[in-house]
């Protein structure tokens, strides 16, 4: 995918503004909220690593809070369709979002008419996922550093998947290429699943890729050389983190829960006390733990600055790749 087909991509999500917020919504005495049930929206399709552990979640919720939590799923764009139907949503707290990090680098991909920063209203930081850069089991590359190693020899030739231009993956690794002085050979795909495919047979050399590889290491077809994360992997302990290995990088793409702005305060923190309880229950963590992912929790004021702070990382990467929107 080039540029010019991403931005065509992504182009689907810039609804127009001016049915993006409602002038008038039912006032509720936030003290008897919530009345009714409370849908969250996924960007993602059931049964994946955000959807799994946000079920768990809205369950737990739905007993704290004695209404309903329904998920509903709404696949496409990243995971970002969610953020963007929140524009023309009421701010009563009954319509909630999973934001996932990609959101933070549409206004430099598209022409958006709201900004992710100030025009969600933030709830609370749930998780993010584990990634990882792999190799097949017969590659002669053994460690990160064969793997810089053979793409100073050879420039340009080492080639990765990931899920896509402009993702989290690419940019990541577009990162990691400058961090350690190296020219790699980007090879995109449409998802976690074609890529790795690709990889296990023989159309590239390497992938960066989420915990979708787990299987593949566990059986033996893949090498895993490095994690993204803070810290090493319980499953994989032997396996090193980008930072262990001098490369000043972590990533996990951290998502949580959003709001329409402008949800009266008590409500917000009615979600956040209701969602933080729930995350702390040994089924959320056993759920993130089937995906080797863990509780990355981040209060409003926390997950706000949060956005700000990506939103700025986002554009100097984008810029710097060229692939922001002239």
């Amino acid at each position: 995918m080039n540029r010019r087909e991403l931005m065509r991509a992504m182009g689907v999500l810039a609804l127009a503004h001016s049915s993006a917020m409602p002038t008038a919504f039912a006032q509720e005495d936030p003290a008897a909220y919530p009345s009714r049930p409370i849908r969250v929206m996924i960007g993602f399709a059931p049964g994946g690593s955000t959807d799994t552990p946000v079920r768990v979640l809205a369950e737990a919720v739905s007993k704290i809070l004695r209404q309903p939590v329904v998920i509903e799923n709404k696949p496409g764009a990243a995971g970002v369709i969610p953020t963007q139907l929140l524009q023309a949503a009421a701010p009563d707290g009954y319509t909630l979002a999973i934001a996932p990090a990609g959101v933070y680098r549409l206004p430099y991909t598209t022409d958006l008419k709201w900004n992710p920063a100030t025009d969600l209203g933030y709830v609370i930081g749930l998780s993010g996922y584990a990634f990882g850069t792999v190799v097949p089991a017969s590659s002669p590359i053994r460690s990160l550093d064969d793997y810089i190693a053979y793409a100073k020899a050879n420039p340009e030739l080492l080639t990765y998947s990931s899920p896509g231009v402009g993702t989290t993956n690419h940019l990541t690794m577009e990162q990691f290429s400058r961090a350690a002085g190296v020219k790699l050979n980007h090879v995109p795909y449409k998802g976690s699943a074609e890529s790795l495919q690709a990889l296990l047979a023989g159309h590239v050399q390497s992938a960066a890729e989420t915990s979708a590889w787990v299987p593949y290491v566990e059986s033996g077809k893949l090498r895993l050389l490095a994690v993204w994360s803070d810290k090493r992997m319980a499953r994989f302990p032997d396996v090193p983190t980008l930072k262990e290995l001098g490369i000043d990088i972590v990533q996990t793409s951290p998502w949580g829960l959003v709001a329409p702005r402008g949800v009266p305060a008590k409500i917000q923190a009615r979600l956040h006390d209701a969602f933080k309880q729930a995350m702390e229950m040994p089924a959320f963590k056993e759920a993130l733990a089937r995906f080797d992912m863990e509780p990355a929790y981040r209060d409003p004021v926390q997950y706000q600055r949060f956005a700000v702070e990506s939103m700025k990382r986002e554009k100097e990467i984008l810029d710097t790749l060229g692939l922001s929107r002239k």
